[in-house]
């Protein structure tokens, strides 16, 4: 999760400054508390996918069941007015991205050093 968050929040946020949906695309009064920052991608997603491929590696039938509410947070995100779609998806791509690396990172350090 903190690779994800990091990944998301403290490098691409910080790369691509993507303002928020349109207030006026929101048909509800959850659109006032959106954050200030970049839109892209969804930190929220990012950890909730790193964290469910993370479980689904060493239980997967935990990992399954952690899916549920990383979808639900993904879904949220776009329904609150906080993230496009896209940022959502790219978010989602992240998290797997650093849940990936995290799993493989033992074995890499092994082949890179000494």
């Amino acid at each position: 999760m903190a690779v994800a968050e990091v990944t998301s929040n403290g490098v691409l946020k910080q790369v691509w400054h993507r303002r928020r949906p349109p207030k006026e695309w929101i048909s509800h009064e959850e659109v006032h508390d959106r954050p200030d920052s970049s839109s892209f991608p969804s930190g929220h997603t990012a950890a909730g996918v790193a964290f469910s491929a993370a479980v689904a590696v060493v239980w997967p039938w935990a990992g399954a069941v952690c899916a549920v509410p990383a979808a639900v947070v993904a879904a949220e995100r776009v329904h609150t007015g906080a993230h496009y779609p896209s940022d959502v998806a790219v978010g989602a791509a992240v998290g797997l991205a650093a849940a990936a690396l995290v799993h493989r990172a033992p074995r890499l350090a092994r082949r890179w050093l000494p």
